[in-house]
């Protein structure tokens, strides 16, 4: 059995399901229906959403479980939210402009790793 498909592949416009049918007892029902929110995703948001809720939300872990980063982490769960149909906010610089200027100031010098860049920033 194949997933429904939830945009049209020519045009990439949302499909509407208009019929329904059992196939157990062969009824069929036609009509105008809205697909689920989850129907919206991509088989790989989908995998996602999976990783995220086994691990009951906790960043750190599915970031561990997909071999990410946090802020990779952050990133996906903010393409999902806006794929399932809600306003992602835009979040504040967490670090001011000095201590971003330091950081990749050190990174340039060897003091520090990438990855002790990006954990700085993801963690705050």
């Amino acid at each position: 059995m194949h997933t429904i498909l939830s945009q049209c592949p020519v045009c990439g416009e949302t499909l509407e399901v208009t019929r329904l049918h059992c196939r157990n007892c062969d009824t069929t029902i036609e009509g105008h229906f809205r697909a689920e929110r989850f129907s919206q995703l991509t088989p790989d948001q989908l995998q996602f959403v999976e990783v995220f809720l086994k691990n009951e939300g906790k960043i750190n872990r599915v970031g561990e479980d997909l071999g990410v980063s946090y802020p990779t982490v952050r990133g996906r769960l903010r393409d999902v939210i806006a794929a399932l149909g809600y306003q992602v906010e835009e979040e504040p610089l967490t670090i001011s402009e000095e201590e971003r200027r330091q950081l990749l100031d050190d990174l340039a010098k060897g003091k520090i790793t990438s990855e002790e860049v990006l954990k700085r920033l993801g963690t705050r």
